[in-house]
């Protein structure tokens, strides 16, 4: 197994606007990486298999529901804490960042704004310590950028919901005990649901022939008339907004985590450029590697600027939707136009699961349309500066 060496990069002295707790967190989570996660990662994205042995070492370093208070399981950490172990996590995979995200942010978190404090009681804890895994589902085969048109819908039967629709790209999904599910009800209003693993009517096959996100369990969430309990209808919050908060908080995850990314491709480029020799010198000598560096540092520098302080605004419950969109969208462009910088540096090698960078490349290639595509989160900004909707 190939020695993980990674070493952040921090032009700015970020590290000294961040808490020692801070610190102290993020290195817990760099250190299960470096020890856990980057040793199997190539051969479980060679073998396009999520390997389940790290659910316990992501549980352990608060990568599920860090934000959540301990009284329900979580480690009551803030937002910053969140975004730099999302960071960490990232620069070891991006599909297992995915899987953290959405047991964090899509899952957990709704449970806990809009659940009864009898959900939060049953499920949280089980959700903090991977006992219980869990999926989100919005995302349909005909509707993806406009949730709205989703056609999956239950009808209240008296003593329990009738659901019946479909899901489509969804993380955690072939091995997700639980699974916030968002569907309409008879007046057409959004609501939450939380479907059970074994209710009758509820499959979720995988999705095969991925070349991204490919150490990541994606797959289907499938309801034929499936008996829900109504006390596991979410009632604290209905409509659009519902689901759309839960990706405001999984979108300022990836703003942060695919910083981890960019930072694992330079480092891996730097050090590569350093030692290769050509021409009688290290290629790290000539000046248009040298470009590629020096602007691959500075995009990672002003990436990690525009995340803490969204970091800041979400702590003091300041930031926007649309804040976080343009930094969802900024960070994941900036770290897959670095992979394809750090993928030409090495010339051939970069090709091949020696090396990180082709790996985080196709996986930014998901991530990069994953809650929100790249152009839907330049139209958000657009609405936020102009007033003027150009959905409709």
């Amino acid at each position: 197994m190939k020695q993980d060496t990674f070493q952040a990069p921090d032009y700015y002295n970020i590290d000294d606007l961040l808490t020692e707790e801070h610190q102290m967190i993020r290195q817990a989570a760099r250190d299960w990486v470096k020890r856990d996660v980057s040793p199997i990662i190539e051969e479980a994205a060679q073998k396009a298999e999520f390997p389940k042995s790290i659910i316990e070492g992501l549980a352990g370093v608060g990568a599920f529901g860090p934000y959540i208070p301990e009284e329900y399981g979580g480690a009551g950490l803030d937002q910053i804490s969140y975004g730099l172990i999302m960071q960490e996590i990232e620069r070891g995979d991006s599909g297992v960042r995915s899987t953290a995200s959405v047991q964090s942010s899509l899952v957990m978190f709704p449970i806990y704004a809009y659940g009864t404090e009898e959900q939060r009681k049953k499920f949280l804890p089980k959700l903090a310590t991977g006992e219980f895994m869990g999926s989100f589902g919005l995302t349909e085969p005909d509707h993806g950028s406009n949730p709205s048109s989703m056609t999956t819908h239950f009808e209240d039967k008296g003593d329990h919901y009738l659901l019946n629709g479909a899901k489509m790209w969804i993380s955690n999904s072939p091995f997700c005990d639980v699974a916030v599910v968002w569907a309409k009800n008879e007046e057409g209003r959004i609501h939450g649901l939380i479907v059970e693993r074994g209710m009758e009517g509820f499959s979720t096959p995988e999705t095969h022939n991925k070349w991204s996100l490919r150490a990541s369990a994606t797959g289907e969430l499938i309801f034929q008339d499936v008996k829900v309990p109504k006390e596991n209808l979410l009632t604290g919050k209905s409509g659009l907004g519902a689901p759309l908060s839960c990706l405001d908080s999984a979108r300022y995850g990836i703003a942060w985590g695919a910083i981890g990314a960019a930072m694992d491709c330079y480092d891996t480029a730097l050090r590569y450029a350093k030692e290769r020799i050509q021409f009688g010198k290290p290629i790290a000598g000539f000046q248009l590697q040298q470009k590629k560096l020096a602007e691959m540092i500075t995009e990672i520098t002003k990436a990690q600027l525009l995340a803490l302080r969204l970091g800041q605004l979400k702590n003091e419950d300041k930031a926007t939707s649309a804040q976080i969109s343009m930094a969802k969208r900024n960070n994941v462009e900036m770290a897959i136009n670095i992979a394809r910088e750090a993928r030409q540096i090495l010339g051939g090698m970069g090709i091949t699961g020696e090396y990180s960078i082709m790996r985080h490349m196709m996986n930014l290639e998901s991530v990069i349309t994953y809650e929100g595509t790249h152009d839907i989160h330049l139209l958000i900004t657009g609405l936020d500066i102009t007033g003027i909707s150009a959905f409709k």
